[in-house]
């Protein structure tokens, strides 16, 4: 049985040896215990995938109850599809143990929101110039159109805006360490979001040549 991923929940950075002895930055993600709750097949549905429930929940209206019990799981409040290969059954429990030490991951989530931003921040601008009595004009933005032709601002125009609570996906993380018994993986650097936030972790799509190399 092959998953493409599971659920889980970023719970925090700390620092982790790895096999080398080296001191490596690192988030610790708890994705288990995750419960299969429907089966996709290709004779009924055209495709190979598995609904991934995840994080218990005390209640749930009668719907969602009455479509969890089928599996047998308990109340879950995320649920999510993957792709999935071999033979899976309904009412399956996964965990850390299908994420090898060593693999590369990719991770989504939904990155902190920053609320409304300047050019600076959002876009990295420059900004003004620092000297000659420009004391009011470092963070800003400056012209943003030609004043006859087209005589209008284009759409997409890099601005001050809303920024962050996007969908966002860290690619190629390598899993440090594991532990099965908390059903945590640690993976090397930074995913999206806060502290508790939901994540989406998968086994590397496309490898980038450099971190192949390694």
């Amino acid at each position: 049985m092959t998953v493409e991923g599971l659920l889980g929940r970023k719970l925090g950075m700390l620092q982790v040896f790895d096999d080398q002895g080296r001191l490596r930055g690192a988030t610790a993600v708890q994705v288990g215990p995750c419960w299969v709750t429907q089966v996709r097949t290709e004779e009924k549905d055209g495709y190979s995938a598995v609904q991934i429930g995840f994080d218990e929940k005390r209640k749930l209206n009668q719907p969602a109850s009455g479509h969890l019990a089928a599996s047998g799981a308990p109340n879950l409040r995320h649920l999510a599809e993957f792709r999935a290969t071999g033979e899976v059954s309904l009412g399956d429990q996964l965990g850390a143990d299908i994420f090898e030490q060593g693999e590369l991951v990719d991770v989504t989530g939904t990155s902190k929101g920053r609320g409304f931003q300047g050019g600076v921040k959002r876009h990295h601008f420059r900004g003004g110039p620092k000297t000659h009595g420009q004391s009011d004009r470092h963070r800003a933005p400056g012209s943003i159109g030609a004043g006859t032709t087209p005589g209008r601002v284009f759409k997409g125009t890099r601005m001050a805006g809303h920024m962050g609570a996007e969908r966002t996906t860290v690619r190629n993380l390598e899993v440090i360490a594991r532990n099965d018994d908390r059903g945590v993986i640690f993976v090397a650097g930074s995913v999206p979001g806060p502290n508790g936030g939901l994540v989406r972790v998968r086994h590397a799509r496309a490898v980038s040549r450099s971190r192949g190399r390694s």
